[in-house]
């Protein structure tokens, strides 16, 4: 990136460059042992990994763009951006390419945001988040090659049901219990935790994604949050008088345009919308549900009074002991002590915590094809990728703010070809 100096990064790149080779040594070592190898397969393993270490700092000193990469399909579309499948030209690897507009970002005050998200994604290289593989900019935009989860969101699934079962709903919630977890432990918190944002792997299991809300511990990460909410709140009356089954069905058909609240800056937030999500799995919609944000937040606001169960859809005492326990006060709600308060409840009594990823996922997918995008909206073309015409505002000089961005993974860079698991066997 233009303007990067030894000055003005935290490290240089040839210290973080060594830093990385020593990490990467580190946890090829730990895997060697952890799986018991003989001394002469280390030695393969090792030479293995010297050239691989090799061909990586090669590539990543090349620069990485938009020409490296062809766009197959608009699967997402949000306020600053959209989501694009993609085909890396040099290797045929699929991904989904996060296309954020800086011009948005810098009017909207979401630069803290998007580098909390970059971060978080740099950081958190387990099962329970989306990988990200590379990002970089251009005049225009920002970019984050992520992986595609061919499942697509739980908000598709919720659509595509009426409800979920208990023992469906018990597995969903259970995996991103441990989802929020993982990145709490990484000092990150959520606060934009929806059905939105649950993605789908090829198995069906759930990673987190779309960390542009999230905040952390560094000052990097943190702004103003929550603007004009209370502004106007409408009456919501005829939303009020209808019946769970009308409720859910006009839910649903606005499903796309309205917005969650949630309540909070610390990580006790996300345990209320996890709430909020197992109450719209068990019920249909979710438990504040309005025309608007503002009557929304109002009705987040004066909780005690609006969170009830509708008779006509039994749920076990259980499951709304779980619910009233996430939607509560923070002092109160279940995850203040430690997840493993929220692990002993008795909703989870049948879960194995630790083996849940490697059990088959309540409900199966099918993938066809690796670039299957049949568990995705279908979103008309843009222009979010055409070149930048002269009479556009450059944002030169605000580009400090987005310095450092550029990320490359190791395994990104170096796999070739890989043809996933998932499309060996054919199908899910």
């Amino acid at each position: 990136m233009t303007g990067e100096t030894a000055a003005t990064l935290p490290m240089s790149n040839h210290t973080r460059e060594r830093h990385e080779e020593r990490e990467m040594r580190q946890k090829l070592e730990k895997a060697m042992d952890d799986e018991g190898l003989p001394d002469e397969e280390k030695v393969m393993r090792r030479s293995q990994h010297a050239r691989k270490e090799t061909e990586f700092l090669r590539l990543k000193r090349t620069r990485l763009g938009l020409d490296d990469f062809e766009s197959l399909k608009v699967i997402g579309r949000g306020a600053f951006g959209e989501v694009r499948l993609v085909q890396k030209k040099d290797t045929g690897h699929i991904y989904a390419m996060k296309i954020l507009r800086k011009a948005d970002m810098l009017e909207k005050e979401q630069v803290a945001h998007i580098r909390a998200e970059r971060d978080i994604l740099v950081e958190a290289d387990g099962a329970w988040v989306v990988k990200m593989f590379y990002s970089f900019q251009d005049k225009r935009n920002l970019y984050l090659i992520m992986e595609f989860l061919p499942g697509g969101d739980m908000m598709t699934l919720l659509m595509k049901k009426d409800t979920l079962s208990e023992e469906a709903t018990q597995f969903y919630i259970a995996e991103t219990v441990l989802a929020i977890d993982s990145i709490h432990q990484l000092g990150f918190i959520h606060r934009d935790i929806k059905p939105d944002n649950l993605l789908l792997d090829s198995r069906g299991h759930v990673k987190l994604s779309d960390f542009g809300l999230c905040t952390g511990l560094k000052k990097a990460h943190r702004t103003e949050f929550y603007r004009n909410l209370t502004h106007n709140p409408p009456s919501d009356f005829s939303f009020q008088n209808m019946n769970s089954k009308r409720k859910a069905e006009t839910w649903k058909k606005n499903r796309r345009q309205l917005a969650y609240s949630t309540t909070g800056y610390n990580k006790l937030c996300d345990w209320w919308s996890l709430g909020v999500i197992m109450y719209e799995m068990l019920i249909g919609y979710p438990p504040f549900c309005s025309e608007t944000p503002q009557e929304t937040y109002r009705k987040v606001m004066n909780w005690k009074e609006t969170l009830v169960f509708p008779p006509e859809v039994p749920i076990s005492e259980r499951a709304k002991d779980l619910i009233l326990k996430y939607c509560t006060d923070p002092e109160n709600r279940v995850g203040a002590v430690s997840v493993e308060e929220i692990k002993s409840h008795q909703f989870f009594e049948s879960v194995d915590w630790e083996h849940i990823r490697e059990r088959p996922a309540a409900i199966s997918i099918e993938i066809k094809s690796i670039d299957d995008t049949s568990n995705f909206d279908d979103f008309p073309e843009s222009d979010i990728l055409q070149p930048a015409n002269a009479t556009e505002p450059d944002f030169k000089s605000k580009d400090w703010v987005f310095l450092n961005y550029t990320y490359k993974r190791f395994e990104g860079l170096t796999q070739r070809g890989t043809i996933p698991t998932y499309m060996k066997a054919g199908k899910a």
